[in-house]
């Protein structure tokens, strides 16, 4: 049985892949979102966005570019690492449709030209920004100095952890500081907003509360995910696998908390302490909290028990079912 099946869903409302058909309007994006349409609306210069890992900054970039006029602008995404400033060229101008072959001058040549034909904007999307090196950097600030008609015909996100706002601090990119025009640091939800953004993803897949979520199952949700839209996602559909495998129709506090501990348990968290001596709590509030840990890890063996046996049994139904 397939969860959508199980729970009437028309797909999953939890999948890794950013979407921009589930986007969530949170306060924190909402303003990012506001940078961004401000900065395109100056038809010049950088607009930057930061945010941790999984903070959602693709999502909202997708559904800027879903938002502009095809016919008007023509729009370039390309994702770095450690490039240097030639090889970002060359990135952008196979990103642009131009020959990214030849020297340095031939690609520069092939892009110009590009930016000042046709009456198209050009916006050039550079995510995993905080990868650049400062040389590519002031290439990009260089390309943001081709004018046609007395206005810039390319336009530069930068979007990035962040520690691309520390590089952009370096006194030698003074020059590129001073062609930004909007920078947002994107933040975490708040509680609150994590059982929103829950709960929208949820009745955007057709959710009609089944499964319930208990208000402190989504408070741990916060807890466990710090407000990172990835983490949300990535625990809830954990959540939502428990809930089919085990027929809930209520999501609770004590099935999130075993699914956290679950995970934290697979990305091998738990092994930080190996081969090294424990510390010893320094008082009886510490020594509660970690009674009431290995409590919790021994509900969550039971728990696991009974996925995999729930797992075993729709394998085997399965395959009874095939032959």
């Amino acid at each position: 049985m397939m969860l959508t099946d199980f729970y009437g869903l028309r797909e999953h409302p939890f999948q890794m892949t950013p979407d921009a058909r589930l986007y969530y309007p949170s306060t924190v994006h909402s303003r990012a979102y506001a940078h961004l349409t401000y900065g395109i609306a100056q038809r010049e210069g950088f607009v930057v966005v930061t945010g941790e890992v999984g903070a959602g900054k693709t999502t909202l970039v997708d559904r800027l570019c879903a938002e502009l006029d095809p016919a008007t602008f023509n729009i370039a995404r390309i994702a770095t690492t450690q490039v240097e400033g030639d090889d970002l060229l060359r990135l952008a101008a196979g990103a642009f449709g131009t020959d990214p072959d030849g020297n340095k001058a031939a690609v520069l040549r092939g892009i110009t030209s590009a930016l000042r034909s046709g009456d198209r904007r050009y916006l050039l999307i550079v995510d995993e920004a905080q990868g650049l090196r400062p040389d590519a950097l002031e290439e990009l600030r260089m390309l943001s100095n081709v004018t046609e008609g007395g206005r810039a015909p390319m336009q530069t996100i930068l979007l990035g952890q962040p520690q691309l706002r520390a590089t952009l601090a370096s006194p030698d990119l003074d020059q590129l500081r001073q062609r930004v025009l909007a920078c947002y640091h994107l933040g975490a939800l708040s509680c609150e907003e994590t059982h929103a953004y829950v709960k929208h993803r949820m009745r955007a897949v057709g959710w009609q509360d089944h499964p319930h979520w208990d208000d402190d199952a989504l408070d741990l949700v916060h807890r466990h995910s710090a407000g990172i839209p990835r983490r949300i996602n990535r625990l809830c559909s954990r959540v939502l696998l428990s809930g089919l495998l085990e027929q809930a129709s209520v999501l609770s506090g004590a099935m999130v908390e075993a699914t956290a501990i679950e995970l934290e348990e697979d990305l091998g968290s738990g092994l930080q302490h190996l081969g090294r001596p424990l510390a010893m709590p320094a008082d009886d509030g510490a020594l509660r909290e970690m009674r009431q840990r290995i409590d919790a890890l021994e509900r969550n063996a039971g728990h696991r028990e009974r996925i995999f046996n729930r797992l075993a049994e729709i394998f085997f139904d399965g395959a009874r079912t095939r032959t």
